[in-house]
């Protein structure tokens, strides 16, 4: 089993930033990639960034790039988003997780099989 727990969401002003990390634990090894998604109220969740867990490999969608970077830091077993810019679009609960099945890319719900609790971003206009 991998247990993801997310912290670093809050409330920010339109054009500022935030860090979210997401801790890992449990087993150490299976991990092929990670990621981040978000559900806004009322929407499906969608996703934002992936990492390889092996590689440097990292995918993003359309409408963070530029703006948002995904990174991982694997002796702390923790994976990060710095999200700059941020726009009230942004509002989303954060999901954080990890796949043992898929490398990137990998932008499917579906294809990840563990997840963590979620962080809520409030972005103010």
């Amino acid at each position: 089993q991998v247990q993801l727990v997310e912290s670093g969401g809050g409330l920010v002003q339109a054009g500022g930033s935030l860090r979210l990390a997401c801790a890992r634990s449990g087993r150490s090894f299976g991990t092929r990639a990670m990621g981040w998604f978000r559900q806004a109220p009322g929407k499906e969740r969608e996703f934002v960034a992936a990492i390889g867990w092996s590689d440097s490999s990292v995918s993003y969608a359309e409408s963070v790039k530029g703006r948002f970077t995904i990174s991982r830091d694997n002796a702390k077993n923790t994976m990060y988003l710095q999200m700059n810019s941020l726009k009230p679009e942004d509002t989303a609960v954060y999901y954080c997780a990890a796949s043992s099945l898929y490398t990137l890319p990998n932008t499917q719900v579906g294809r990840y099989n563990y997840w963590g609790q979620g962080t809520q971003v409030t972005v103010s206009s």
